[in-house]
């Protein structure tokens, strides 16, 4: 598909650069001139020594720090949960699991209404609690008729609470909420771990109908304890389909080619070196051009390499993903009407790129 969307836009923009020679005004008169011709939503911007600092702008590619609280684990007894409960020195109030018996069928299940029942006291309530505090008020409630009742309270079977794994993990899967927390790595682990097309960078917990993105390769990576928080009961996790950020080359340079942005800034100038740099015999360097798809329109960075010197400018120039860079031919007029030709293939190549990480 990344192959598709690449020759689909370079004849696109090949076919562009047919319809008309265009020419680059170095001159900021002539340069105000021309885009006052073009669309009201085109900005177009040499770039220059003086104002370069103004639009460098890499990409934040350290990890972030997830927002959502984790707090400390208290597993609370739910409906559903089988409780073992042994009174010591009492084998009469103690049903051993054994032969032809599961944990299960000889524990005893808390009820819809929040209670287990035992014998001698009826019923106890149990939802909310933790197994220390059922302990101690059975304990209790026990010396009525037992004098001082050793007891005993574990969970032996946990169906009251879970979590969901979905997404880019192997198996995907509901999985219980124990005593023993149940962190994100954990979870993820238990479901498979992450699928090759994964995107630990892109992972969402859904908890009480809010979303939070959590960034797992900043905490495997960076140590960001906050990005592999302990789950709650009901959480939802998706993790996210790996989508490859990246910048197209194309006109006349060596190697029409894509850029790779996902794991790094690179700027127009490393850009251009990695694929050949310009065609020397075809291109002018003055028409160097980054088309950018911008909140209020699209913009049109034009740099002037017919000074080696720019290329000092270009290190300074972090390209984003969907960037469009393009070298035009000589000889040149009216460089504007090649800019307007170009344009709507712009719009193709980022729709058929979007189209191709759906």
């Amino acid at each position: 598909m990344r192959f598709a969307v690449f020759a689909a836009s370079s004849a696109l923009f090949l076919g562009a650069c047919d319809v008309t020679k265009t020419d680059f005004p170095v001159r900021t008169e002539a340069v105000r001139a021309e885009v006052e011709e073009m669309s009201t939503n085109v900005i177009v911007v040499k770039l220059t020594a003086d104002n370069i600092e103004a639009f460098n702008t890499p990409r934040d590619l350290s990890g972030s720090r997830a927002s959502l609280s984790s707090g400390a684990w208290d597993y609370r007894v739910g409906v559903g949960d089988v409780l073992d409960v042994t009174v010591w020195d009492h084998p009469e109030l103690t049903q051993a699991a054994g032969t032809g018996r599961t944990v299960e069928q000889a524990g005893q299940r808390v009820q819809a209404d929040g209670t287990f029942f035992y014998p001698y006291v009826g019923q106890v309530p149990a939802r909310g609690k933790t197994p220390e505090a059922i302990r101690d008020d059975l304990r209790k409630k026990l010396a009525a008729f037992i004098p001082d009742p050793q007891v005993e309270v574990r969970v032996a079977s946990y169906k009251s609470q879970s979590v969901s794994v979905t997404g880019e993990v192997d198996s995907p899967s509901r999985q219980p909420l124990t005593d023993v927390p149940l962190t994100l790595l954990d979870a993820i682990d238990a479901a498979g771990g992450l699928t090759d097309t994964a995107d630990p960078r892109a992972v969402t917990i859904r908890r009480g109908g809010r979303s939070h993105h959590v960034d797992m390769k900043a905490f495997l990576e960076q140590g960001i304890g906050a990005n592999n928080p302990v789950l709650q009961n009901g959480d939802v996790v998706s993790v996210g389909r790996q989508e490859v950020q990246e910048a197209y080359l194309l006109g006349q340079i060596v190697k029409p080619s894509t850029i790779d942005l996902t794991e790094e800034n690179i700027t127009l100038t490393q850009a251009l070196t990695r694929v050949g740099g310009l065609a020397e015999d075809k291109a002018d360097a003055r028409g160097i051009f980054v088309f950018r798809d911008e909140p209020m329109g699209i913009t049109v960075y034009q740099l002037d390499a017919s000074n080696p010197t720019a290329y000092l400018i270009g290190t300074r120039f972090v390209l984003w993903p969907q960037d469009v860079i393009y070298v035009t031919s000589a000889p040149v007029y009216r460089w504007n009407r090649l800019i307007s030709s170009i344009l709507p293939t712009v719009t193709v190549v980022k729709t058929t790129g979007d189209i191709s990480t759906d």
